[in-house]
């Protein structure tokens, strides 16, 4: 076997700590070869984007770095700052997670994706604006010329995504890395940018160390996998190896702990507890407390397993990896709510609009409008979850927000408890919203930092005047025991809790006045998987327990199809397909639909590879000036000259339930395939 690009030997970082440095990584050893994909996956915490940064170089001062790492002749351990300029400009690229704040706001793209190139001395600056330009196409960005000279703002998260990736290939380097590539981006974006990456990385021939949270990427993407947990690699293997048969309980807790599309009715099985913090690793296995293969042995209590090989195809730090369980435990099914026909809504949103002017010149004159929401019409009943899908700028959250009355409607009606809630007071809204309540994304910015959490969730109830009469502080300790949380907690500030308790808190509050109806808006998006399947199993419990009504709002589409009774889905500020959750994910109807189900990754090696994938082009259009039309026709491979002309209307398919906007609304099979790639 050739020298591998990448060669990382008993890495351990550490940081300064009270009273003792903290370790970080713990003597984390692997190989990367060119044309491979290693991905490397884990908890938050874990030490993934850690060890990342150890290899380039990019660690502060305070980082004490031991071990040895060598990408290709160079030594980075020890090497002084111009060596490793040099080497991340010539050999190694970078992807960071979060292109806005890779890319300088004041510069154009083009000027920032050459300039190291420039700097290095590896391009002369009159070639540097063609070279852009190159680049620009070479990572798929429509109309290269045009958008060579505008800035990061205007471009949209995907294009800023892979103008990164053409950054950090343009020296065609040995080895790329990328720290959570797609953790932000909608599920065609997401397609988009892993075909990208893979084919820039088929042209150059690079070793890939993609670290991913996403075990659906993991599964469609690597050659290798390296499972991290407490600052160590505990488990590594070739990827089908490791999705058909984990040889550590850890890799297969995080397995049987995601949602699947292709396992609806599964209750989630999390994982117990939370990762450990690197100030207070336990004496013996790290994973020990969390583990069910473990469970108090004395061999796993006091001495640390070290990685071995364990077959011909997996390394495993575990001592007992032969009872590493394989497929997920036989789980209760969950029931999914059949409403009675005559039963009235709980929520019933009819033909809503929400319109936001476009201003403009130094008097701010209106010239135009932002058609955020389009004539939405769906209700939701008590018991029942129904989830808003689709991409970012479709309309979801806005649609949310207008229900709760913090965004004003521009037109139709608001019914709650079919009564109109548009045009209320605001004492008469604040009285509303006793019955409904809003879970955010990020509990973190939810909760008021300088505020006990026990004053937090009681909040609600004095604002209310009702504190007293819900029965004060014995209420707000019912609710902590009901989201899993210990009363002794109350005293405790935001920042001392974990993503994962933070959204429980936040569930807490929401709960505190007894409300019906409850808006979530991507309430997991930011939660590790094992944290995840808490929350759902804890939203399921608590609907069945209350009766709750739940709009749901995500892009997550395997955890739309778990907990989902009816998925609605948004396309530039319209509803383009409903129906119940089994028909809509068996047999889309609407070309969106269908684009959105073939992108969403399954954790599934050999299935991923088998499914057909549509990969759509170009961008969502300009919510400020559609296109005539349906809004979906440049972008559609079915669309004809009728799409192109005048808008589809929202009907009955066939003789099912579902509902869809599309002049030639079908199953995929049955229409001719205009894909842009599978």
């Amino acid at each position: 076997m050739t020298e591998p690009v990448l060669k990382v030997r008993d890495l351990t970082v550490d940081f300064p700590g009270t009273p003792d440095r903290v370790p970080v990584v713990r003597g984390v050893s692997f190989d990367v070869h060119a044309n491979e994909v290693l991905c490397i996956v884990g908890e938050s915490g874990s030490g993934k984007s850690v060890t990342a940064l150890a290899i380039t170089g990019l660690l502060p001062a305070s980082a004490r770095v031991g071990g040895a790492v060598r990408v290709k002749d160079t030594d980075v351990i020890g090497a002084d700052a111009e060596v490793l300029r040099r080497m991340r400009g010539r050999d190694v690229g970078f992807v960071f997670q979060d292109p806005s704040t890779t890319l300088n706001p004041v510069l154009p793209v083009g000027r920032q994706m050459t300039e190291g190139q420039v700097a290095l001395g590896l391009l002369a600056k009159r070639d540097a604006a063609a070279r852009a330009v190159e680049l620009l196409r070479e990572v798929d960005v429509a109309n290269p010329e045009g958008r060579v000279g505008q800035y990061p703002h205007e471009f949209s998260g995907g294009m800023r995504q892979r103008a990164v990736i053409g950054m950090a290939m343009a020296g065609r380097p040995g080895l790329i890395i990328a720290d959570e590539p797609t953790t932000a981006l909608d599920v065609t974006v997401q397609a988009q940018v892993l075909g990208v990456l893979a084919k820039r990385q088929k042209d150059t021939g690079a070793a890939v160390v993609l670290i991913t949270h996403d075990l659906g990427v993991v599964a469609e993407v690597a050659d290798r996998v390296a499972v991290m947990y407490g600052g160590r690699i505990v488990e590594t293997g070739q990827v089908d190896q490791i999705f058909a048969q984990p040889r550590h309980p850890y890799t297969a807790a995080l397995l049987h702990s995601i949602p699947r599309m292709d396992m609806t009715d599964r209750r989630l099985d999390p994982i117990p507890g939370q990762p450990p913090s690197p100030a207070s690793l336990p004496k013996g296995c790290a994973f020990e407390p969390r583990c069910s293969v473990g469970n108090g042995r004395p061999k796993c209590l006091s001495e640390d397993p070290a990685l071995r090989i364990v077959d011909d195809a997996s390394a495993s730090a575990c001592h007992y990896w032969r009872d590493t369980p394989t497929a997920a435990a036989p789980a209760e099914v969950r029931e999914i709510s059949r409403n009675v026909p005559d039963q009235p809504p709980l929520l019933e949103i009819r033909d809503l609009k929400v319109h936001f002017p476009v201003r403009r010149g130094i008097l701010q004159r209106v010239t135009g409008h932002v058609r955020a929401v389009e004539g939405v019409n769906l209700t939701v009943h008590a018991g029942e979850t129904v989830s808003l899908v689709g991409e970012s700028g479709c309309g979801k959250t806005t649609t949310g927000k207008a229900v709760m009355g913090l965004t004003r409607a521009t037109a139709g009606d608001i019914l709650l408890n079919q009564q109109s809630i548009l045009g209320l007071s605001a004492s008469g809204m604040r009285n509303a919203r006793r019955n409904m309540q809003y879970i955010f994304q990020d509990p973190f910015s939810s909760l008021n930092p300088v505020k006990t959490v026990e004053d937090i969730v009681a909040e609600p109830l004095h604002i209310h005047g009702l504190y007293d009469e819900a029965g004060g502080a014995k209420r707000i300790a019912e609710l902590f025991d009901m989201v899993g949380l210990s009363p002794s907690m109350f005293g405790r500030y935001p920042a001392e809790f974990s993503g994962g308790q933070k959204q429980r808190i936040g569930i807490a509050r929401a709960l505190v006045l007894q409300p019906r109806l409850l808006i979530l808006d991507e309430p997991v998006a930011a939660l590790d998987v094992s944290i995840q399947a808490q929350i759902l199993n804890l939203l399921e419990d608590l609907q069945k327990e209350l009766n709750l009504g739940y709009l749901f709002i995500a892009h997550n589409l395997s955890v739309v199809r778990h907990i989902s009774d009816r998925v609605a889905v948004m396309y530039l500020g319209r509803i383009v397909e409903e129906s119940d959750r089994d028909t809509l994910y068996d047999a889309p109807v609407h070309p969106y639909t269908q684009s959105l189900m073939s992108a969403a990754p399954i954790p599934d090696p050999v299935e991923g590879r088998r499914r057909q994938r549509i990969v759509l082009e170009g961008e969502v259009p300009d919510p400020a000036a559609p296109p005539p039309g349906c809004a979906f026709a440049p972008r559609c491979f079915r669309a004809t000259e009728i799409c192109r002309s005048a808008p589809p209307p929202f009907e009955r398919y066939g003789k099912t339930e579902s509902r869809a906007a599309c002049y030639h609304a079908g199953p995929l099979e049955q229409v001719e395939q205009k894909a842009t790639g599978t």
